[in-house]
């Protein structure tokens, strides 16, 4: 099961290409064969799926209700943009030029560890993301996870 952890600032090339960090790619598992799905996040961020946590979540988006109008939304955006990526020799992923001008990346790209993904945002748009929080860090931790 991945667990990725810590944050990277990385150039992004004129091919669209990134490093994934080394911190990183450790925790890949064997079954994810150096593979990831990419696909357009939340927040104006992109999402980066090793390929064994992206059948997982497939399975699940299987199990949802096509009936359900939220259920479909979810599935279509989430698909739609998904693409196959692999690390190429040099560590790197290709980001489809959609992707990358959705998460309005261009000359770097701040990658994230979101446990059992990585996220890729634009350094500057999610600095403004954090600043803009109504809520501090603190109060949120205090909510969520009981601590004071």
């Amino acid at each position: 099961m991945s667990s990725f952890k810590g944050s990277y600032i990385y150039a992004v090339d004129e091919k669209g290409r990134v490093s994934i960090p080394a911190r990183m790619r450790k925790y890949l598992s064997p079954e994810a064969n150096e593979t990831f799905v990419i696909t357009r996040g939340t927040e104006t961020c992109l999402f980066l799926f090793p390929l064994d946590e992206w059948e997982k979540l497939e399975k699940r988006l299987k199990e949802l209700n096509t009936f359900n109008p939220q259920h479909r939304l979810l599935v279509r955006i989430l698909l739609m943009w998904a693409v196959e990526v692999t690390l190429d020799n040099q560590s790197r992923i290709m980001i489809p030029k959609n992707l990358l001008e959705f998460a309005k990346i261009d000359k770097e790209a701040l990658i994230i560890g979101a446990l059992d993904r990585i996220e890729i945002w634009n350094p500057e748009v999610f600095n403004e993301y954090v600043n803009s929080q109504p809520e501090s860090y603190e109060s949120i931790a205090e909510e969520v996870l009981g601590m004071k």
